[in-house]
């Protein structure tokens, strides 16, 4: 097996790490609106989880266009070098506006999103 295949096993099973992650986050969010008495920290505490599941998601986009570059160099046999996650990531990388945004981004996806503002809602009414 080379190098790449190697690779592309490590950076699938860490794209399926975090999926269980998010969903852990979710799970979370939900206990919250149980557990936490006060409305407003309640609020607050899923904000921050939906933010913090936008940041794991963005995570698992990076290593899921990493896994399309290396299935592509797989598929097609052109020569893609191994292990340049970080390096590839680096030199695109976007700075301070760009990354919040790429965070956004991440926030707004239906998958992501999807909970939370009803989440927020349930605990309005409550």
């Amino acid at each position: 097996m080379n190098a790449l295949h190697h690779e592309w096993l490590a950076l699938q099973a860490q794209h399926e790490r975090y999926e269980a992650l998010a969903l852990g986050v979710k799970l979370t969010a939900f206990a919250a609106i149980v557990v936490v008495a006060d409305n407003t920290l309640a609020l607050a505490l899923l904000a921050l989880l939906w933010l913090q599941e936008a940041v794991l998601k963005t995570f698992q986009s990076r290593l899921g266009e990493r896994l399309l570059a290396v299935e592509r160099g797989v598929k097609s046999g052109t020569e893609v070098a191994a292990m340049q996650l970080h390096s590839d990531w680096l030199a695109s990388r976007p700075r301070g506006a760009g990354l919040a945004a790429e965070y956004l981004k991440s926030a707004l996806r239906p998958t992501v999103a999807l909970p939370y503002p009803l989440l927020m809602a349930l605990v309005a009414m409550i």
